[in-house]
């Protein structure tokens, strides 16, 4: 039963002077209402240290049993400064097996103290973003699908503009590219992506968003000449839905450890920040373990495509087709009777397949994308929508 009184300090001094004063301890806690147990503690307490016995004291435990070694700690630490955006599952992953010997605490516990030391930064808590529910071709095995974007562009230390275009396999998550460019242009772009092909050789299908140089708005079927060329080596392009970055959110995430690793602070100019890409690219493919791979590197997933990159690029055949007609300057194809319909300016010098249909109108294929159908008798090209 508790004390009677606010202060239990001064009942409790009563009890003992009352004790010492010759009463019986049975009368005593009787009339104090406690157990003799609890008054042969304070007893006890008070003839061994005094009147300071008699202060409550803490119930917390003398000795935490799982407490991690300063040693173990400052490692974490360590390891932590080094790799900023690695959290507590990557570090043990990591640790693990650089130190084999080392009993280590749970992610968990590594992630509580980090923030004890000030190296995590607590974020704002998000709505979960809204989930694409579209027909977009799932990653079962590497060179499934690749990705590619561009990282938004920042300024370097020399005040000009760096570009980063970067590509990934979404099935092992192997980072294929990050190339420190000048500008977003085709040119450019086709280099970055022609030496990736003779590196890894072909995928199946390439994810994009529509920006340039990977789609053109106003271009038909949205073709520029980098898409065109990913069609004629029977890459097919799939781009995602406009606003809508969470199609493509693997890539994405990785754009964000990208950008705090390497971009702050910017290189001096466009080859110190290639070196940087370089460097990350390295860690992210050998040495960052990934919680999607079970902590697996992307280098222990990823094997490269049967598929390889040929060069001179092999002519297209259209064995199913009536004609082949080549593509202008201009961006036309020149038909009987002298008359010409416009294509695209992404097609020109490319070869186009027409097959005559059952309605009388002309198909005209590109690789294996149908373009549009020809109306001989009016002289019209009618586009096929997306």
């Amino acid at each position: 039963m508790p004390w009677k009184v606010i202060d239990p300090m001064t009942e409790r001094m009563q009890f003992v002077m009352r004790l010492k004063n010759g009463e019986r301890m049975t009368d005593v806690c009787q009339e104090f209402g406690i157990s003799r147990k609890t008054g042969y503690k304070f007893w006890e307490r008070f003839q061994h240290e005094g009147v300071r016995a008699l202060e409550d004291s803490s119930r917390a435990r003398k000795r935490l049993a799982h407490k991690t070694p300063p040693a173990i700690e400052e490692l974490l630490v360590e390891a932590r400064k080094a790799h900023m955006t690695w959290g507590g599952r990557k570090l043990r992953a990591v640790l693990a097996l650089e130190q084999p010997g080392v009993v280590l605490p749970s992610a968990t516990t590594i992630s509580a103290i980090l923030k004890k030391h000030g190296l995590v930064q607590a974020r704002k808590r998000r709505r979960q973003p809204w989930r694409y529910a579209g027909k977009l071709t799932v990653a079962q095995r590497p060179n499934d699908v690749w990705a590619a974007d561009y990282k938004g562009q920042f300024r370097l230390g020399n005040r000009e503009y760096c570009y980063p275009l970067t590509a990934s396999d979404l099935h092992s998550r192997l980072l294929l590219a990050v190339e420190a460019l000048d500008g977003t242009d085709e040119e450019q772009a086709r280099a970055v992506f022609e030496e990736v092909f003779k590196v890894y050789g072909l995928p199946l299908v390439i994810r994009t968003d529509n920006g340039t140089p990977f789609a053109s708005a106003g271009a038909l079927a949205g073709l520029t000449r980098l898409s065109a060329l990913w069609l004629r080596l029977g890459i097919r392009h799939e781009r995602t839905e406009p606003a809508h970055p969470e199609q493509n959110g693997c890539h994405e995430r990785m754009h964000r450890t990208l950008k705090a690793e390497t971009t702050r602070p910017a290189g001096s100019n466009l080859m110190q920040q290639q070196e940087r890409f370089d460097e990350f690219r390295q860690e992210f493919n050998e040495k960052r373990p990934h919680e999607a791979l079970e902590m697996k590197r992307p280098s222990e997933v990823y094997q490269p495509s049967d598929r390889p990159f040929i060069q001179p690029l092999p002519g297209l055949n259209y064995p199913l087709h009536d004609d082949v007609l080549t593509v202008g300057r201009g961006g036309h194809i020149r038909l009987p009777r002298g008359r010409k319909i416009f294509l695209s300016y992404a097609l020109v010098d490319q070869p186009v397949g027409l097959r005559e249909q059952d309605d009388g109108r002309w198909l005209v294929t590109f690789a294996s994308l149908d373009l549009g159908n020809y109306d001989s008798r009016v002289g019209t090209f009618e586009p096929i929508g997306p």
